[in-house]
């Protein structure tokens, strides 16, 4: 075959052979490749090559790998790529705005729980104030107790805090403004308390925070009519109601009980207020207002007061319960190691400090009095107990029993059985926690200084 050098000579449909059959130039292998050789010098087929090799390179690439992304395993499913902005279209994004979820003041009542309450206040208003838009201080308990759902004794403090200082009324515009534009319609009775109580400029309770309303108490409750004759126990009763409300409330025992230790600690309070209001006999009412609690409290006190000075030493407090505690456990009281004394007399105890005492020592499982009796057991002041403070005070409880004739029981027997009786998480301490944990605390501290309530339980 003639070999042709000039390409512009090749007739290009010649190279196509249609006459020429496949078993022909299978046998004839330089025919082959002289026509490949010349297909290969059109410029057709030179594109044609180049695009099929540059597709070729493209279909051995990685897509993910060209992007940066690891290579997938061999058995995974390329994943298609997202779609980029060449072969999407982009839609207009819709931000939507941020709902409020903090609220100064607590968040508002819904719409429909104010037009019920403006309904109510004007029926009241309607129906019992005798000037229409107007109530006295006699005429605002009704609102007291069914719109603001406030114990009746709040009913002339809430009316001080909404009247003008000018004006001996309340209007239905002021109280709008106040109960649901001050945003207390929705709030939790803690709250309503606490707002009513406290000073304007302030943001704690004072022990004369609560003297007004306990002052209504006794002007108003049928269980406490009898004392309006005796102003001075009246002001007894009043202070002694206080203390334990602090006793109770106030944990940090500064004199200030916050919004936060109200709502924490003060659920026993609200329903004692809730049921003293509803209740016509106020020695049912256990918690805080029983005037036989204070009548024993207060008797116990002036009892031990040996001087009349309203103050009490501590030779006099041991006399308490009938000789009842140790030696050892007033000198940790009168060195003021679980709470600080307030009657300002070195060596002598007030009304107040008496009344704590008292509490922590005949509620013994309430919180504040585990930590109370802890603080005077911790000699070491480190928070725990440990057996070398246990033994210190038992001792003097195994004396005892040896000078009444009574059988002892040794200290290495009541250490297990005070173990026992707390199951600390630690075997070689007690915490406060265990204390806490634990439904006989109270006869914990009995078996080490209060010789008769320990003997009033079987221990063996």
């Amino acid at each position: 075959m003639e070999n042709y050098s000039d390409v512009s000579l090749l007739n290009t449909d010649l190279l196509e052979l249609p006459e020429v059959s496949t078993s022909a130039l299978k046998s004839n292998a330089i025919l082959m490749d002289s026509l490949f050789d010349q297909w290969l010098s059109l410029p057709e087929s030179n594109r044609l090559v180049i695009s099929l090799l540059n597709e070729a390179k493209s279909m051995t690439t990685d897509p993910l790998t060209s992007k940066g992304l690891p290579p997938l395993s061999p058995k995974c499913t390329p994943v298609p790529a997202p779609a980029t902005s060449s072969n999407r279209t982009a839609s207009p994004r819709t931000v939507e705005p941020i709902r409020q979820f903090y609220f100064e003041h607590g968040r508002p009542a819904p719409q429909e729980m104010i037009e019920e309450c403006r309904f109510k206040i004007y029926e009241l208003f309607n129906d019992h104030a005798e000037e229409g838009e107007r109530m006295h201080v006699n005429e605002f308990k009704i609102v007291t107790k069914e719109v603001c759902e406030l114990p009746s004794f709040f009913s002339t403090v809430l009316f001080k805090n909404i009247k003008n200082e000018n004006q001996d009324y309340v209007t239905k515009e002021a109280f709008y403004d106040y109960w649901i534009e001050g945003n207390l319609l929705n709030t939790d009775q803690a709250t309503k308390i606490f707002t009513v109580l406290k000073k304007p400029d302030v943001n704690y309770l004072t022990h004369d925070d609560f003297k007004p309303v306990l002052y209504e108490l006794l002007e108003t409750h049928p269980g406490l009519e009898f004392l309006k004759s005796t102003p001075d126990f009246q002001e007894r009763y009043v202070e002694t109601v206080i203390y334990k409300i602090f006793f109770y409330m106030n944990r940090m025992e500064n004199g200030r009980i916050t919004l936060r230790e109200l709502k924490r600690n003060g659920g026993t309070l609200m329903e004692a207020m809730e049921q003293v209001d509803d209740e016509d006999d106020i020695n049912r009412v256990w918690n805080f207002f029983s005037y036989e609690q204070f009548y024993t409290i207060y008797c116990q006190f002036w009892e031990l007061d040996s001087n009349n000075d309203f103050l009490i030493e501590k030779e006099s407090l041991i006399r308490y319960g009938n000789h009842a505690l140790t030696y050892r456990i007033v000198d940790r009281i009168y060195s003021e190691i679980p709470r600080k004394f307030t009657s300002k007399v070195e060596g002598k105890m007030g009304y107040e400090d008496f009344v704590y005492f008292i509490t922590a020592e005949e509620d013994k499982l309430a919180e504040p009095s585990l930590e109370y009796w802890l603080r005077c057991i911790d000699l070491y002041g480190d928070k725990i107990l440990t057996w070398q403070e246990l033994q210190f005070f038992y001792e003097e409880q195994l004396h005892r029993m040896e000078c009444l004739g009574l059988e002892p029981i040794y200290f290495e027997d009541i250490l297990c059985m005070m173990f026992d009786m707390i199951n600390p998480k630690d075997e070689g301490f007690i915490t406060v926690r265990d204390l806490k944990g634990s439904k006989r605390s109270g006869h914990f501290f009995n078996t080490l200084f209060n010789l008769t309530k320990f003997l009033k339980v079987k221990v063996f």
